[in-house]
Order: structure tokens, then C-alpha cells, then sequence
């Protein structure tokens, strides 16, 4: 059995809805189905939760009426049948009352978490019914009733395999089993999200849990390119990636999957495909736990990037200086990117510089500190064993012309990272593709 995930811009509209049911329906096999809310949906119910907080009903309302109207309109392009229109509305007017309750009660984040994990409630009846409509034996299995969280918000898979194995085996003979992305409970019952990959995860938990032949991605591109396609001139869809090489293309800046998401599908070895809903014969990407050796991948680069950098001559072969300084960054929850060291010093890359004050005020008491903002991460990944000579000589050749703050290499076999100014962004993007895929 395949999953199969589509995001909101998939099912975006009536339209869009029916080109997936005809991709769904392609396979001589059952199929799981994972969908987000449609395109936008989900942006109008934050909406929703911000007037709400503010204590603003009369905007909340007026922001779900607009979302009503949407909708309803939407039912006339979809279906063909009045018994299936007046079956949707029904249900829809449900979802838009349950919403507009909110308007009167005090409102909190487990209210939000209630209220945004609406969008996908609605595009999966909407879907399922379009599918039984048209002859499909389908049916939904409501999210909420298998995908759990432990106390530590992570997902439980124990808990979600026994309990999707039996709902499944309530609906032997089903053609397409349906359910929403990314909403979920948690450990004491309550309606929660997956957070981290959201839909993917979903998509990816459920494969581990099912034994599934493969699981696929469907998006709005072909899959992961050679490099940022928004910068770079030429790029190509890359065909085949290793599972750590995806995540560390999408730690540094490959949007188009979260770096967490995939790690069911991985550790119980199902392949996982990034596909195109608007190409869909394009070959996409392959993520497996197999590697193409020899080969150099792909490009990514992350912005927003702070370099702090500490000397001290008090750290010449002073034990416990490390640890001061990581500690002083896990006190304020900030994560560190790249880490160079030497006998005298140590820099240190971050992404989130809410705390750079404090940290650097912390620092300050163990040698002498500066900062470089506006750095960007270039992160050049493949098959970069430390034996395949002149790999790493390839990519610093491509760089001679552009200043290198930091170099990490050695940390992963799949990846070599710089550190750059973010100005020189766009033309080291360009050089490191004319270099590498000439």
C-alpha cells in the first residue's frame, strides 16, 4: 500500500480536488490518503484565533462568514449531485457554527489549536464525498481517533499502529482510506498538531505504522532541486537523495520538506517520493536509505545567520571551557549551527538571535566576544566521505573569489557548510553550480 500526501496549494480548489482523486485512483491497490486544509484555509483560522484573543468577536465573524461564502462556493463546483451538495453544506454548516461558538467563550491556546485543526476536518469530508460521489469506495478515518502525542509531544508509534491497524480493519475492501494532516492528540486527550513537517509527518508516521511499499510528497514542484531555483539559474531536479543528505538539504534551506519529518520513514526503510500534482509525470525525488557514492548532491544555503566568536587565552588547554560556552547557549533554548574551534577561540553560527544580547552579555565573563550579523550558510551536500579525495576541493575551488567566514567539514559524511556573507549569497550559489554540475 502507497501513502500519499497533498498539501493546500494540492487541493486548493474544487478543481485541484478532482486532479487528485484521478491520481489517487490510478493505483490497481488501495491507497492512504493524507491532506492538508485547502490553500489559505488555514491562515484564515489564525486569523480567527487572533481576533478571538484580542477580544475582538464582531472581526472573528465577519473573517468566518468570508471563509463560509468560500466554501460555498466550492460545493457547487465540486459536486454534481444535489443529495451530495445538500450532504457537504450540512456538514460545513456544522464546522462554521462549531467556529462561531468560540466567538462566546473565553479563549485560550487549546481553543486555537481547536479552531485551526478545522481546515483539514473540512477538506477531507469535502474530498471523501466527492470520491463516494463518483463511485470510489472511500473512507475517512478521523485523525483525532489514532494520531496521538506522548507527554513529551512526540508521537506515540505504538499507540498509533494499534490503533490504525484496527480502524483499518473495520473497512477491509476500501479502496482509498482518507484522513487529515497534521492535527492529532495529545497525551491527555486534547486536539493538538504535530508541529514539526505538520501533513509530512503525518504521511511518514502512518507509512511506519502501516509497513507501506512507499510514501509520497505531492507538492507544487518536482521535487528537491540541485539548488535554490529562486537564485540559480539551470537548476535540476535532483532524482535520488540518501535520507541524511534530504535532511540536511532541508535544515538548510530546502523548504520544500522539514528535516524531522521523514525520520518514521527512514528508520523503518520506506522510500519516500517528493512528486508534483501539477507535473505529475515528472520524476520527482527519491529519498531512501540507499547512497549514490561519488557523487556531490546539491546545494542549499540558510539566511539569518549570526556569527558570534569567542578568544580567550584563558582556554589553552583549559577542560570545561566548551561546556561553559554551550551551556550559556542551551540556557536560553538556542541552537547552534556550525561550531570552529582553536586553541585561543571558538566560533559558533545561530539562526535565532532573540537572546544575542544576554548570550553575549553571558559570554563576555569567559573572554572577549564578537558578532557578525547578516551571514548566510552555504551547504554543499552528497557523498562527502572524507576518502573521496578532492571532494571537499571542488567546492572551496568554486569559492576563491568570496570571503569564507567559517568551514565545517568533517561532521557529516554528506555535507561540507561555509559561512558567508549574505550579499555574497546569490553570486557563491551560482558559482558552486557552474563549478560542481558543469
Amino acid at each position: 500500500m502507497k501513502v500519499m500526501k497533498f498539501g493546500g496549494t494540492s487541493v486548493g480548489s474544487p478543481e485541484r480536488m478532482k486532479e487528485v482523486t484521478a491520481l489517487v485512483t490510478k493505483f490497481n491497490e488501495p491507497v492512504f490518503v493524507v491532506l492538508s486544509a485547502m490553500s489559505g484555509t488555514t491562515n484564515s483560522l489564525v486569523e480567527i484565533s487572533d481576533y478571538l484573543y484580542k477580544k475582538n468577536p464582531d472581526g472573528a465573524n465577519e473573517v468566518i462568514n468570508r471563509l463560509e461564502q468560500k466554501y460555498d462556493k466550492h460545493v457547487d463546483e465540486l459536486y454534481a449531485k444535489d443529495e451530495t451538495k445538500a450532504q457537504t453544506r450540512e456538514f460545513l454548516k456544522s464546522e462554521f457554527d462549531y467556529l462561531r461558538s468560540f466567538t462566546k467563550e473565553l479563549f485560550t491556546s487549546f481553543e486555537e489549536k481547536s479552531i485551526v485543526a478545522q481546515g483539514e476536518m473540512m477538506s477531507t469530508n469535502m474530498v471523501v464525498n466527492y470520491m463516494n460521489e463518483i463511485g470510489i469506495k472511500a473512507v475517512l478515518l478521523n485523525a483525532l481517533d489514532f494520531m496521538r502525542t506522548d507527554k513529551n509531544a512526540e508521537p506515540d508509534p505504538v499507540y498509533i499502529k494499534e490503533k490504525l491497524s484496527a480502524l483499518m480493519k473495520e473497512h477491509e475492501g476500501v479502496q482509498v482510506f482518507l484522513t487529515q494532516g497534521f492535527i492529532c492528540r495529545n497525551a491527555y486527550g486534547e486536539i493538538d498538531n504535530l508541529q514539526r513537517g505538520g501533513s509530512d509527518y503525518t504521511a511518514s508516521l502512518i507509512g511506519a505504522a502501516i509497513g507501506a511499499d512507499e510514501i509520497q510528497i505531492w507538492t507544487d514542484i518536482d521535487g528537491m532541486h540541485n539548488n535554490d531555483p529562486r537564485v540559480v539559474d539551470g537548476t535540476k531536479p535532483v532524482h535520488h537523495l540518501h535520507f541524511e543528505e534530504a535532511a540536511e538539504l532541508a535544515y538548510f534551506g530546502a523548504k520544500i520538506l522539514h528535516p524531522t519529518c521523514v525520520q518514521p520513514a527512514k528508520y523503518a526503510g520506506i522510500p519516500v517520493r517528493l512528486l508534483n500534482t501539477m507535473d505529475p509525470e515528472a520524476e520527482g525525488t527519491t529519498i531512501s536509505n540507499k547512497t549514490e557514492y561519488g557523487k556531490i548532491k546539491a546545494i542549499a544555503a540558510k539566511d539569518n545567520i549570526t556569527a558570534i566568536k569567542i578568544k580567550s587565552s584563558r582556554m589553552l588547554l583549559a577542560t570545561g571551557f566548551l561546556r561553559k560556552v554551550f551551556e550559556i547557549f542551551e540556557s536560553y533554548q538556542t541552537p547552534i549551527d556550525m561550531v570552529c574551534t582553536s586553541e585561543v577561540g571558538v566560533s559558533m553560527s545561530i539562526d535565532n538571535s532573540a537572546h544575542l544580547g544576554e548570550i553575549v552579555d553571558e559570554l563576555k565573563k569567559y573572554g572577549t566576544v564578537t558578532v557578525d550579523t547578516n551571514m548566510c550558510i552555504i551547504c554543499v551536500v552528497g557523498d562527502l566521505d572524507w576518502s573521496n579525495v578532492g571532494f571537499e576541493t571542488i567546492a572551496l575551488d568554486a569559492l576563491k573569489d568570496i570571503p569564507v567566514r567559517m568551514v565545517s567539514y568533517g561532521g557529516s559524511n554528506y555535507n561540507i557548510s561555509f559561512l558567508i556573507r549574505e550579499e555574497d549569497k546569490k553570486r557563491a550559489l551560482q558559482k558552486l553550480s557552474d563549478t560542481i554540475f558543469k
